[in-house]
């Protein structure tokens, strides 16, 4: 991997003109088409016009979809990511360079997931043969994302070149640093309360019936079958991996699914985990509850609160 001025393979293009983001981008596809490495592309529809302009004749460049990436989240990006690479690799063990775009609404509460997604993917490609560029259009991204991109990415990208970047956060710090916020609906009654979960089938039955009784938004039919695979994978999780009693609170308000499952066990010791299935692309090997939760709900929030782990999943319905 590229580490000419700094460790890892997470750059950062922080630019605030249509010159710098092209010259800098430039410069990186030229490095990688003199080391022989394929690029690949995955930008919003402007910056990706903006790109194909200058790149468009480029034999080395592939052009991905922004969605094909993105689409279905930040934290299932960490894993489209992965997977984008390897399907443009020339040869195994082979480097790859991506230029990505990550862009959050302009929902705060959506904020969190896109935070992490820098942090983990700063984590994943010091492991991987992946050269990540991810490009931060200072006139479309709003500060406090701006400062994620400073603090996750351990070299700078510009038109004359890769600088080390003093703003670096170690990645697994910046991710434990990550508030979580309080989710009002906790602080009301329930729709379904268990206290010491057992029965899983008799569980599964009692949440389907409760939540299909609670008056939820027409056309949230698929959101609720995910979120409630979600609340089955993780209190599956809790029951083998954690320690008894597991509990367990569901509510169902006006535009939100949330679920928190509890167990007195030590917890997640990584703060990585869950990114990715746990072994790797053969999902019939299992590992794959906080993974498949992580990908079928909007936020997967994990607390350990001194006597256990406290996991809250949470589900926005359009």
């Amino acid at each position: 991997m590229d580490g000419a001025t700094g460790s890892g393979g997470h750059r950062a293009l922080v630019a605030d003109s249509d010159a710098d983001l092209v010259a800098a981008v430039e410069r990186f596809v030229g490095d990688g088409m003199a080391a022989g490495e394929p690029v690949v592309v995955a930008c919003t529809e402007g910056t990706a016009a903006l790109l194909r302009a200058v790149l468009g004749d480029q034999p080395a460049t592939r052009w991905a979809q922004w969605s094909d990436v993105f689409g279905s989240g930040a934290a299932a990006a960490v894993t489209a990511v992965r997977r984008l690479a390897a399907r443009h690799r020339t040869e195994a063990g082979s480097l790859v360079r991506v230029v990505l775009e990550p862009l959050a609404g302009p929902d705060p509460e959506t904020w969190r997931e896109w935070q992490r997604f820098e942090a983990v993917l700063d984590h994943e490609v010091a492991k991987e043969p992946v050269l990540a560029l991810c490009v931060t259009d200072t006139r479309r991204v709003l500060p406090p994302l701006v400062a994620t991109a400073r603090a996750t990415h351990p070299v700078l990208m510009a038109a004359d070149g890769e600088h080390h970047n003093p703003d670096h956060v170690d990645p697994e710090r910046y991710l434990q640093s990550l508030p979580i916020p309080l989710e009002p609906l906790e602080e009301t009654e329930p729709l379904v309360q268990v206290e010491a979960v057992r029965d899983l089938r008799g569980l599964r039955r009692q949440l389907a019936a409760r939540v299909a009784g609670a008056l939820l938004a027409p056309g949230s039919e698929t959101a609720l079958e995910d979120f409630l695979l979600a609340v089955d994978e993780m209190t599956t999780n809790a029951l083998r991996h954690g320690r008894p009693p597991v509990s367990l609170r569901l509510w169902a308000g006006a535009d939100r699914l949330v679920c928190t499952i509890t167990d007195r066990g030590a917890g997640f010791e990584d703060p990585f985990i869950g990114y990715g299935p746990a072994h790797g692309e053969d999902l019939s090997l299992g590992g794959m509850g906080l993974w498949l939760a992580r990908q079928l709900c909007d936020h997967v929030d994990i607390t350990p609160d001194g006597t256990g782990v406290h996991v809250r999943l949470t589900t926005v319905l359009d």
